[in-house]
């Protein structure tokens, strides 16, 4: 989430460097899809917290 969002959104500049004729603008509105689902995955993984404990319970 850290490499898509303000301040660090170091893809985002990427993309800027890369896509000189496109707005900043305009690659962080295309941003927000992947950002909904990165936001849905670790909602799941709060509510569900046994996906994430599964393989550290193995361990034992």
């Amino acid at each position: 989430m850290g490499v898509i969002t303000p301040p660090v959104a170091a893809n985002a500049y990427v993309v800027a460097a890369v896509a000189k004729d496109t707005p900043v603008m305009t690659i962080f509105r295309g941003i927000w899809p992947f950002l909904i689902a990165v936001i849905l995955c670790i909602i799941i993984l709060m509510v569900f917290p046994q996906i994430v404990l599964f393989l550290p319970s193995l361990l034992k």
